[in-house]
């Protein structure tokens, strides 16, 4: 039995076609150096920024940092706005501790008043909540998920962010879930700042991903040190992205992106058929017993469920140890959602995320172990 990947919110498997050879490749010849001295008749990290501004839907490409992974991106954010104490920031129920951490960060040594929001019951910030806190609160910052990485349900960031505006606030938000397997349009939405990560729907390597800071907003830079060029300054230069781009980046990982940009702009996301096989998994799952959480549409590839007299962990355990299917239990780096979900918060769900390699047979799989998984223990 060959194994089966459900663990596609945490990080994607199988890579689009190519990523590994561009790695390979990239780590194989000399390298581009990054402004230090290196061959550089292809400038790769340009080529990245321009194809996620596309993807996301952004004028100036030079807005977009690269970096490590989305957390990087939330701490470059967070901590970037310089906010005094007193200062109110609102988040919601549904995000991960790579919001969550910094934020507590900054209420525990700055002050910074910290304020989260419950959600409805499928993991999505309600619009009349949002607008009654932020009336109260007047926040300086809000920070909030595109997509919940255990529901799967998509905020409306264009509505959200409007209204936030409408009150002086900044608005950061976290694509890690969405970018790459639904629409983004940053520019349009006139989101502040947004942190994505490029291992996920997005379909490269571990070690990529990035923050876009919109035109007109300048961060106080978080990490400090070599760029490359302006090394005649004592502090980080004032232009993007080389502001928030302190130390050599990761060349090989971004050779792996761009070879994974490319291919998804050839081989747009099939909507409609991960639609139909979510579809097809809640139903079933449904039908041998389990309770699923079912966000409204639009929602991203997730699927997270419970089942009576069984915890999560034993469920996630028993489909590797005897199925070889490789899914998600637990909290899922989000502890507060679960009691918004009317879930134990101590044992969290079964989380099953697909991909778009994902196949109706291993849907099908996946049921008749859960199947006989229950059948056992009754």
């Amino acid at each position: 039995m060959s194994m089966i990947y459900f663990n596609n919110a945490a990080t994607s498997y199988p890579k689009a076609p190519g990523v590994a050879g561009a790695v390979c490749a990239a780590l194989e010849t000399y390298p581009g150096a990054a402004n230090r001295g290196g061959i550089e008749d292809f400038d790769v990290l340009a080529e990245v920024r321009m194809h996620l501004a596309k993807l996301a839907g952004i004028d100036q490409p030079d807005r977009i940092g690269l970096g490590p992974n989305a957390t990087w991106g939330l701490n470059i954010a967070i901590h970037g706005i310089s906010l005094a104490a007193g200062q109110s920031v609102l988040t919601t129920a549904a995000e991960h501790n790579s919001v969550l951490r910094p934020l507590h960060a900054l209420s525990v040594h700055k002050g910074v008043k910290l304020h989260c929001l419950s959600t409805d019951g499928c993991g999505r910030v309600r619009l009349e909540d949002w607008k009654q806190a932020l009336e109260q609160l007047r926040p300086s910052l809000c920070v909030v998920t595109h997509a919940s990485n255990v529901t799967g349900v998509i905020n409306d960031i264009a509505t959200l962010t409007e209204l936030a505006h409408q009150y002086g606030s900044l608005v950061l938000v976290d694509l890690a879930q969405s970018l790459g397997c639904t629409e983004v349009r940053l520019s349009d939405w006139d989101v502040d700042l947004a942190a994505f990560t490029g291992h996920k729907y997005l379909l490269g390597p571990q070690g990529t991903g990035g923050l876009y800071v919109r035109p007109g907003l300048e961060l106080d830079p978080h990490l400090t040190g070599g760029t490359g060029i302006h090394s005649d300054l004592d502090t980080m230069p004032p232009n993007m992205p080389l502001r928030i781009e302190a130390g050599t980046p990761n060349e090989p990982g971004s050779y792996g992106l761009l070879e994974a940009l490319r291919w998804q702009q050839a081989n747009p996301w099939p909507a409609e058929s991960i639609q139909k096989l979510l579809q097809q998994l809640r139903e079933e799952l449904r039908r041998i017993g389990a309770a699923v959480i079912i966000p409204i549409k639009p929602c991203t590839p997730v699927v997270s469920f419970t089942v009576d007299g069984f915890s999560p962990a034993y469920i996630g355990e028993t489909l590797l140890d005897s199925y070889d299917i490789i899914t998600r239990n637990g909290l899922h780096c989000a502890p507060r959602i679960f009691e918004c979900l009317g879930v134990d918060p101590k044992q969290g769900t079964v989380r099953v995320s697909l991909s778009r390699f994902s196949t109706k047979e291993e849907v099908e799989e996946l049921v008749e172990a859960m199947q006989e998984i229950i059948e056992a223990g009754l």
